[in-house]
């Protein structure tokens, strides 16, 4: 008897504990939002977790960044231009594994806003070299400033010490 009321008490403790864990995000307990459904294997799929916490990278992100309205994959592109002028348009769409006919469009909207400019190519009329403009570069170093603030809250959620753990392990992915 003494048995089953220590694993019951054990069991109700880790359920306390994750209902813990779920609202420390800020957001209240809410079975409508099917916080209290059962995920069985997904909880040890490493792809499911990634996907979850990718969610939440993008959602801190875009919030962080909602002032300059700058997107992930904006400030992706931004990034890799600032740091490689000349760029063709290919090479960006290839290291970033975006697809050609989305970083068109994506191009079109940092050149509208005066940030990025393409420029024929001296070596090849078919292509364009990307550079950032003044105000590119400018806003750019913004940016920066801002991601900074969001990697902080990527270490405040998970730990300094896990931020640069996962670092290393995904470097094999960049």
């Amino acid at each position: 008897m003494a048995t089953r009321q220590k694993t019951s008490r054990k069991a109700a403790a880790t359920a306390a504990a994750i209902r813990r864990a779920r609202t420390a995000n800020g957001r209240a307990h809410n079975s409508d939002a099917g916080d209290d459904i059962g995920l069985d294997a997904l909880i040890g799929h490493a792809g499911y977790a990634v996907r979850r916490f990718q969610l939440w990278i993008f959602e801190d992100f875009i919030k962080t960044l909602a002032t300059v309205d700058i997107r992930p994959t904006q400030y992706s592109v931004m990034t890799v231009i600032g740091a490689n002028p000349g760029l063709s348009q290919m090479a960006v769409a290839k290291r970033l594994g975006i697809e050609r006919a989305r970083l068109v469009h994506l191009l079109d909207s940092l050149e509208e806003r005066d940030f990025v400019s393409r420029i024929p190519s001296a070596t090849d009329r078919r292509s364009h070299a990307l550079h950032l403009t003044a105000r590119g570069k400018t806003a750019l170093a913004q940016f920066k400033r801002l991601a900074a603030e969001h990697e902080r809250h990527v270490a405040e959620k998970i730990g300094k010490g896990n931020r640069e753990q996962l670092l290393q392990i995904l470097a094999c992915f960049t």
